[in-house]
């Protein structure tokens, strides 16, 4: 049984828009896109190149928290969740709680930010996301899937290890 909610999470640049649009889609269920809900102050310090901390994240996940427990029905939730304890704060808001991590390896992600167009996140804060990155393998709820594989690929194996 697929968990109704589901959290797709990892580095910029790993996918998690697309794949979660593609999984909400499979699933029948509303996205919340995450950095749709960073505050003003956030977008402009990374738009500056500086990378956010446990500070600047704070509000941000306890939004994020919201919005997953005012669904629920379910929801896709695009997040970078890099840090176990952002994982058990959304865990907390979402018993059950579930998580897609699109892993990449730092010069994928690199590559794929620097190829971004309108984006606010420059190239240049890739590597503090991998420095943040605490890898949620072997946690409960979580499924790793290789986000270098095609799209179509990355989101048969996200259903797939759901599903299990």
């Amino acid at each position: 049984m697929i968990s109704t909610h589901v959290v797709v999470m990892g580095v910029a640049g790993c996918g998690k828009s697309a794949v979660g649009a593609r999984l909400a889609q499979a699933l029948g269920l509303p996205l919340v896109e995450g950095d749709s809900f960073h505050p003003a102050a956030n977008i402009e310090k990374m738009s500056r190149g500086l990378p956010l901390d446990d500070s600047d994240r704070a509000g941000w996940l306890d939004t994020l928290g919201r919005e997953l427990a005012s669904r629920p029905h379910g929801a896709v939730l695009t997040c970078s969740a890099l840090k176990r304890a952002y994982r058990e704060r959304l865990r907390a808001a979402a018993p059950g709680l579930r998580f897609v991590h699109l892993a990449l390896t730092p010069q994928q992600a690199l590559e794929r930010v620097a190829s971004r167009k309108d984006h606010f996140y420059p190239p240049s804060l890739v590597d503090s996301q991998f420095a943040a990155l605490q890898d949620p393998a072997g946690e409960p709820g979580v499924v790793v899937v290789d986000a270098s594989l095609p799209l179509d690929e990355v989101v048969a194996a996200a259903l797939r290890d759901l599903a299990a």
